[in-house]
């Protein structure tokens, strides 16, 4: 027979919550463009995917960046943005943040780009 219990369940084990990917997705793409305030002008948003195994998100994003500008420096403020959105936001852990420069935007000339 099995055990029953009375009185009330913990929190913990009464389901689970499953967040989708295009949800994760969608933060990424906000926390980059919060990395990049001041430098996406003219730049088309930032676009992000993601991956997700259980806890982990795996993020990918696609960025333009205005030229000349120090791409290491950019990339990682996105990268340590996107990691803090996503899991502050989510609880997930995300173990890597991957940018692709998609653009170099030369600044004040629109439509023009490397």
């Amino acid at each position: 027979m099995t055990p029953v219990t009375s009185g009330p369940v913990a929190p913990a084990e009464r389901g689970e919550t499953r967040i989708a990917d295009q949800v994760v997705a969608k933060i990424a793409g906000q926390a980059a463009r919060e990395a990049l305030r001041g430098n996406q002008r003219d730049a088309d948003p930032p676009r992000a995917t993601v991956s997700i195994h259980q806890d982990r998100a795996r993020v990918r994003v696609s960025v333009e960046l205005g030229y000349p500008t120090d791409i290491g420096r950019q990339c990682g403020a996105v990268r340590r943005r996107v990691t803090e959105r996503v899991e502050g936001l989510t609880g997930m852990t995300v173990p890597e943040v991957a940018v692709q420069v998609e653009k170099l935007r030369v600044a004040g000339k629109q439509g023009r780009a490397r």
